[in-house]
């Protein structure tokens, strides 16, 4: 039995540690995975901020990550969180892999629709001065309410201190879409025929169930949409990530390509 590489792309603040639990889960199954570092996200917690994510935008974190993917021997299945399931798409529409599988997006320029609570979440850094020129950190307050919700509380506070900064430009062209010259989150969903998942908790107040529902009605395969009740945007604690891991694993156990 064919089993694809997992290819696994981080969110916003994170880093690829957050896939440990995924990657132990799939590579005992006997697939092999991968979790590049997006560019500037080797660092640790506490770190300042690298002065180039003041500059860096989304195509930077496509162009990086296409040219990962084509270094793999053969197509993977592309598996992208938050931030993580954008960048997926427009990866995937450049290098056509086995599958997508996409947990709580975040919007595309098509997908994008406004929403109170993504704009509670991200107020403390929306609101200062030239945010979308310079690295971002989401506040303890805002990442507890807005991310972290739904997740016990000791796990939520470690998460929190696990956070590094971002690029202040990528979250403008992800939640400004209509305001950016270079159409960075600007998908082709024509090209997106391939088998994917879709799967959002419906608790989730950054990138919100509408998004997800909007995600899977773009997308120009055969969609399996999952919502998972009572969660919210943080699915790598458990019992949560257990229950992504099933999903995910009957979802590639019914590709083609794994028969």
């Amino acid at each position: 039995m064919s089993r694809p590489p997992l290819f696994f792309i981080h969110g916003m603040w994170s880093r690829p540690r957050v896939w440990a639990g995924l990657r132990a889960h799939f590579e005992a199954l006997g697939h092999a995975t991968h979790a590049p570092a997006l560019p500037f996200h080797d660092a640790e917690p506490g770190d300042p901020p690298p002065p180039q994510l003041g500059e860096i935008g989304i195509g930077d974190y496509v162009a990086f990550l296409i040219e990962q993917v084509r270094q793999l021997p053969e197509p993977p299945v592309i598996v992208g969180h938050s931030m993580g399931g954008m960048l997926a798409q427009l990866v995937a529409e450049r290098v056509q892999p086995a599958a997508l599988a996409l947990l709580s997006p975040a919007p595309t320029a098509t997908t994008a629709s406004l929403g109170l609570a993504p704009l509670r979440t991200t107020f403390g850094i929306t609101t200062q001065k030239s945010w979308w020129k310079r690295p971002t950190m989401i506040d303890r307050d805002r990442a507890r309410w807005g991310i972290f919700n739904e997740v016990p509380a000791d796990v939520a506070e470690r998460e929190i201190d696990a956070l590094i900064w971002d690029s202040g430009r990528v979250l403008f062209q992800t939640a400004m879409p209509w305001a950016d010259p270079a159409k960075g989150a600007k998908v082709d969903y024509a090209r997106l025929a391939m088998a994917a998942l879709v799967l959002v908790g419906d608790r989730d107040r950054i990138t919100p169930v509408s998004t997800a529902r909007a995600t899977a009605r773009q997308l120009a395969g055969q969609v399996d949409y999952v919502e998972l009740p009572g969660v919210g945007h943080w699915l790598f604690h458990e019992p949560v990530v257990g229950r992504v891991a099933a999903e995910i694993e009957a979802f590639v156990k019914g590709l083609p390509a794994a028969a």
